[in-house]
C-alpha cells in the first residue's frame, strides 16, 4: 500500500495537507515503510519509543493478558497488572510518590493531576484554593484544563472561550534569560503566589526539564529546591509533569531526580509503556490522598479505561524490561555521547543553541547567533527542516513560538535508549543533510 493522503483515505489525519508514508515495521531505532525506506526514529515518535521498536517481551505480555482478561471496570475490580505495575513504580519514583492512578494519555494524566490537587484542598477544608500557576513557554496537554495550563497560544487561540484562567510565569530558559532573572531563580513563582493570594492557589505545575516548548532547556541546579521551599511555605502543591521527561528519558527515572526534590503529584506517560499501548499515570503521596480518604473517600475523576489490565500489562512489561536491560543507565551513558556529537551542529549556519539532558536534546535555530533574534515565523523553518529530515530518512520533532510566543524555531531529538554510537553518527550526518536542504529550500522561496 503506498503513502496515503486525505481525502483519498478514510482516516482523518491531524494534518490534512500532506502525504503520510505507510509504516509496516519497526526494528530498534528504525521504522520501515511499505516502499522499503528506512527512517531513523530520532524522536521516538513523540518521545515515546524509549525501549526501541519490536521488543517481543512487551508484545508477548500484552497478548497473554488479553487472552486472560483484557478489561475490567476499575471502579469494581482490581487486577494483577495494575497492582504489580504500581509496586514497580514505587521502586523507581521519587520517595513518597507511592500511589498510582493509571490512565491512557499524558493529557488525561495532567487533567486528573490538577483535579486531584483541587480536590485535595476542598477536602482539606480550604475550598478557596483553586488557582493553577504554570509556566511560559510550557506545554501540558490538549484536554481543556491541560491546555489552559499550557502556553501554546497557536493551540489555544481557537478554543479560548472554553479555557479557564491560569496564572503564567516565565519558565527557566538559560539560552534566553539572564541567570539572576526571576524566571531563573524561581522568584517569579513566589511573586505570582503573593499577587494571587496564597489562600487561592492550589498547585504549581512544571516540567522538570523542558519538553519541546523550551527545546529541552535545563533549569539551574537549585531552581526546584527553591520551588519546593516556596510551595511548602505557601501551602501550594507542586505537580511535576514527567509525561515527556520521565520514564528514564533524561538518564534518571524521573527528571526531577536530578534536582533532589520530591513533588506532591507527578504525571507519567509516553515512554511509560514504550509506545506499545496508550498508558499514563498520576502518582501521588499519601499526604495528598489522606484528606480524600477521610472525606468523600473517592477521587472525582473517572475514565473508562483507567487501571485496564491490558494497558497495565504493557507498562509492567516495559518497566521490567527497562530494569532488566539497565536502560536508564544506558540512556545516561548514550546521552553523554549524543550531546558530545551534537555539539558539532553549533558550527552550522542558523544553529544558535544545542542543549538537553540524557537522550533528550533541542536544537534552536536563530536568524542571528549574536543577538539570538528568531527567524521570521513566515519562513516556517522548523516545519521545513522536519520535512527535509524525513526525506533524508531522519524523524525529528519541530516546535515553534518559544522565543516570544509567536516566533522561534527548533527541533527535538529523543531517540530510543537502545541507540548505538554508530546510529548517533548517522543521526548527525542526516541532520546535516537536512540542514543543507532546508537552507536551499527556504532560500528558493524568498
Amino acid at each position: 500500500m503506498p503513502a496515503r493522503r486525505w481525502p483519498e483515505t478514510g482516516v482523518f489525519y491531524r494534518a490534512l495537507d500532506r502525504e503520510f508514508p505507510l509504516i509496516v515495521r519497526g526494528e530498534g531505532c528504525w521504522l520501515i515503510d511499505a516502499e522499503g525506506r528506512r527512517y531513523l526514529d530520532a524522536c521516538g515518535g513523540a518521545y515515546v519509543a524509549n525501549l526501541g521498536h519490536g521488543v517481543s517481551a512487551v508484545a508477548d505480555a500484552v497478548a497473554e493478558q488479553i487472552r486472560t482478561v483484557a478489561y475490567v471496570n476499575g471502579t469494581a475490580f482490581t487486577n494483577a497488572p495494575a497492582e504489580e505495575l504500581a509496586a514497580e513504580l514505587r521502586t523507581l519514583n521519587p520517595k513518597g510518590l507511592d500511589f498510582a492512578y493509571f490512565l491512557s494519555s499524558g493529557s488525561e494524566a495532567v487533567e486528573a493531576a490538577l483535579k486531584l490537587a483541587r480536590q485535595h484542598w476542598v477536602e482539606s477544608a480550604k475550598p478557596g484554593k483553586h488557582k493553577i500557576i504554570a509556566r511560559t513557554p510550557g506545554y501540558h496537554g490538549n484536554t481543556l484544563l491541560a491546555l489552559s495550563a499550557s502556553a501554546r497560544e497557536h493551540y489555544k487561540k481557537m478554543f479560548g472561550p472554553w479555557l479557564v484562567p491560569v496564572t503564567m510565569i516565565g519558565a527557566p530558559y538559560p539560552y534566553r534569560r539572564a541567570p539572576d532573572s526571576p524566571e531563573m531563580t524561581a522568584q517569579a513563582l513566589e511573586d505570582a503566589i503573593i499577587k494571587e493570594g496564597a489562600g487561592t492557589v492550589a498547585a504549581f505545575i512544571a516540567e522538570p526539564v523542558g519538553g519541546s516548548s523550551t527545546g529541552a532547556s535545563v533549569p539551574p541546579k537549585d531552581y526546584f529546591k527553591r520551588v519546593r521551599e516556596i510551595c511548602d511555605r505557601h501551602e501550594v502543591l507542586f505537580v511535576a509533569d514527567e509525561v515527556l521527561s520521565g520514564s528514564g528519558r533524561t538518564g534518571k527515572w524521573a527528571a526531577i531526580d536530578h534536582f533532589g526534590v520530591q513533588p506532591d503529584i507527578m504525571t507519567l506517560g509516553k515512554g511509560l509503556s514504550g509506545g506499545y499501548v496508550p498508558l499514563s499515570a498520576v502518582v501521588a503521596t499519601k499526604k495528598v490522598l489522606d484528606p480524600i480518604a477521610r472525606g468523600s473517600k473517592a477521587f472525582k475523576h473517572a475514565q473508562t479505561f483507567s487501571h485496564s489490565p491490558a494497558i497495565c500489562a504493557a507498562g509492567l512489561a516495559a518497566v521490567r524490561h527497562i530494569k532488566k536491560e539497565g536502560l536508564v543507565q544506558r540512556c545516561a551513558k548514550m546521552g553523554a555521547v549524543l550531546h558530545e556529537k551534537l555539539a558539532a551542529l553549533l558550527e552550522l549556519p542558523l544553529v544558535g543553541d544545542v542543549r538537553g539532558l540524557g537522550l533528550l536534546a533541542g536544537v534552536e535555530f536563530v536568524a542571528d547567533k549574536t543577538t539570538k533574534a528568531p527567524l521570521p515565523r513566515a519562513a516556517r523553518f522548523a516545519e521545513t527542516f522536519v520535512d527535509e529530515a524525513q526525506k533524508a530518512g531522519l524523524i525529528l520533532w519541530p516546535n515553534t513560538g518559544h522565543a516570544d510566543g509567536e516566533n522561534g524555531d527548533l527541533v527535538m531529538i529523543a531517540p530510543p535508549f537502545t541507540i548505538t554510537e554508530a546510529e548517533i553518527d548517522e543521526l548527525v550526518a542526516r541532520f546535516k543533510t537536512a540542514h543543507k536542504n532546508t537552507l536551499e529550500a527556504t532560500h528558493a522561496r524568498r
